[in-house]
């Protein structure tokens, strides 16, 4: 059964992170929180499918779903004032 730890560690490796979380423990259902100076200037179309990009395969197979909440450092920061 795929753990979250792993979902997260595959996409901290590939998108460089400030911040990751992604909860989930049922082995096919996933929530992320991802920011990434990646996504500066892109669309959220564009950065989840950065996401998506990183997971690869597993998209298709391993992962039924998967929730992405993508930020900007900048934008991560104003949240958490």
């Amino acid at each position: 059964m795929l753990q979250a730890i792993e979902i997260q560690k595959i996409i901290e490796a590939q998108l460089k992170c400030h911040f990751i979380k992604v909860s989930g423990d049922d082995g096919t259902h996933f929530d992320a929180v991802i920011v990434s100076d990646v996504f500066k200037g892109q669309t959220m179309i564009k950065q989840h499918q950065q996401v998506y990009l990183a997971l690869g395969s597993m998209m298709q197979n391993e992962i039924h779903a998967l929730s992405i909440k993508t930020y900007t450092p900048d934008e991560w920061s104003q949240i958490n004032k």
